[in-house]
């Protein structure tokens, strides 16, 4: 069994994809195997979040025993990461590979990607906090990288677009996916949560003067219909002024932009 401080040695080299387990003799608990944990696991994890998971309570829901589930695991971060790498699965690839040349494969990813984040909040601080080294999350980096390789960027400028497309994506999903997680837990609408905070500030005396610059913009942002239809205009149009730039910089790059 991998040891929470043996791991706190060398963080650096801790994950569940880096380290051989050694099987246990027998077998295991009749009807549960890794993929029903790990299920298990995902469906806590959107219903209660990140920090109300624990061995215990995950036994709970698979009615057995706590100490079945080290058959299959033996941390909680074990699971974590193999709930991380089952979401990366979530991405179409294939759907990807469909798309046609680089600007369509990109906007695809970036959707999908987007939408994964939404559907799992906590997916946001794990994937920055574990090694996305596990099959799904590989592949998915291959993907990301023959896309933004595909655009005629010479090798040492790929990364650097990559960051601007893909952690622009991160960042908008996790915003999206906590305001939502946040108008959920007040027991709100999207709409609802976000008209009554609106109104709260703008309405307050010690906000008026400091809005005054803002007042068009917040005006345009109240004359659409509902916030999803402002989350995908926003993400759409974005992601168009920085397929835009890529563009843009692929033609300085080669000579033939000014």
């Amino acid at each position: 069994m991998v040891k929470a401080a043996d791991r706190a040695k060398n963080p650096a080299r801790s994950s569940v994809w880096l380290e051989t387990r050694t099987p246990r003799g027998g077998g295991g608990p009749a009807g549960l195997d890794r993929e029903r944990i790990v299920a298990a696991a995902i469906r806590m994890l959107d219903e209660e979040g990140l920090a109300k998971l624990s061995m215990r309570k995950l036994a709970a829901e698979l009615n057995v025993t706590a100490m079945s589930l080290y058959w299959y695991v033996d941390t909680k971060d074990d699971i974590i990461e193999y709930a991380v790498d089952t979401v990366y699965g979530e991405i179409d690839l294939a759907a990807v590979d469909a798309a046609g040349d680089w600007r369509d494969r990109m906007r695809v990813l970036a959707l999908d990607y987007r939408r994964m984040l939404v559907r799992h909040p906590w997916m946001s601080p794990c994937a920055g906090y574990y090694l996305n080294i596990g099959p799904h999350a590989i592949a998915v980096g291959g993907k990301i990288q023959e896309t933004i390789r595909d655009t005629g960027l010479p090798m040492d400028r790929q990364p650097s677009a990559m960051s601007a497309v893909f952690q622009f994506v991160y960042g908008y999903g996790t915003i999206q996916s906590q305001f939502e997680n946040r108008a959920a837990q007040a027991g709100m609408s999207q709409n609802e949560f976000y008209g009554e905070s609106i109104k709260a500030f703008r309405d307050d005396p010690q906000f008026m003067e400091a809005l005054e610059p803002m007042t068009d913009l917040l005006d345009e942002r109240a004359s659409h219909g509902s916030v999803t239809e402002i989350w995908d205009r926003d993400f759409d149009y974005a992601l168009d002024v920085l397929v835009a730039g890529i563009e843009v910089m692929v033609a300085r790059e080669s000579g033939t932009g000014t």
